[in-house]
């Protein structure tokens, strides 16, 4: 199958950016969309003691009745899916995208996205899912769990989205965050939209070195890119810098050598997670 945009759909309010920024990612990248909505059936119901209290022939009919009521649910919940992929599909459709596609699973959120993977080539994903859209900045669960297995990029959006106008790489001058500036250089995605290169750390040789290196390649590929190496501590740094500079889009790697890897190992990448109000972009 062609490496498409792929959007990870529930019935949070989170959705409705979701399916904007896919929107957006896949025309710009010229890449097929399909928005997927898992019903996730393997949640463990309470355990039923039905032991003692009923006769055998009562006990029999209430597993029944228990049964089709299960299997009531699954129906609901099916329906509900099939709804919110529907709804999906004409708001993309309004956003310019000819013909997005859905797909409907029973699983598990997290082991279906690692099964359909390799047809990816973009994840687009809510920042919280619908059974944590209340916990304020807490990050979802799932969303965690979907970084650390997955291997393609990932893009989390807060629950409104815009076309960016600016967007800051987080550089560290790691192997991946190196990658991050030669795909974001190249990347249709980011066409014609300027970069801001944020380094935290010493204003040293070396990650003056890096800095160069970063915009010298974003400029040859035509971007308007400017740079800039901040001292203090990361999270705090960089969301500084975001919102000094008025940043649309944040743009940095899941893992890299400095303290910026412990973003989804530790606690600067789930910090900037928690507190974004802006889309994501993590690099594999």
């Amino acid at each position: 199958m062609t490496e498409q945009v792929m959007a990870a759909i529930d019935g949070s309010k989170f959705s409705e950016g979701v399916c904007d920024a896919a929107a957006w990612a896949s025309l710009a990248l010229g890449a097929p969309l399909t928005f997927l909505h898992v019903n996730d059936n393997h949640a463990v119901p309470e355990e039923r003691n039905l032991s003692g209290n009923l006769r055998a022939g009562a006990r029999e009919r209430l597993l029944e009745e228990l049964s089709q009521l299960d299997e009531q649910r699954a129906k609901v919940a099916q329906e509900q899916g099939r709804l919110m992929l529907q709804a999906a599909k004409e708001r993309a459709i309004e956003d310019g995208v000819a013909e997005p596609g859905t797909r409907q699973r029973n699983g598990t959120l997290v082991e279906t996205l690692e099964e359909l993977q390799n047809d990816m080539r973009l994840l687009v994903i809510g920042k919280r899912g619908e059974g944590a859209e209340h916990n304020g900045d807490h990050l979802g669960s799932n969303l965690e769990r979907v970084v650390r297995t997955l291997h393609r990029p990932i893009l989390m959006v807060p629950d409104v989205f815009k076309t960016p106008e600016t967007v800051m790489l987080a550089f560290d001058g790691s192997k991946t965050t190196r990658k991050g500036v030669e795909m974001l250089a190249k990347s249709p995605l980011f066409a014609g939209i300027p970069v801001q290169v944020v380094i935290v750390g010493a204003e040293t040789g070396d990650n003056r070195s890096q800095l160069d290196w970063a915009l010298k390649t974003l400029r040859v590929a035509g971007h308007e890119a400017e740079g800039a190496i901040r001292a203090g501590e990361v999270e705090a740094t960089l969301r500084g810098y975001k919102e000094e500079q008025g940043i649309d889009m944040l743009v940095m790697g899941a893992y890299g050598h400095s303290r910026i890897r412990h973003l989804l190992v530790g606690s600067t990448t789930t910090e900037m997670l928690r507190r974004a109000s802006v889309p994501i972009l993590l690099l594999r």
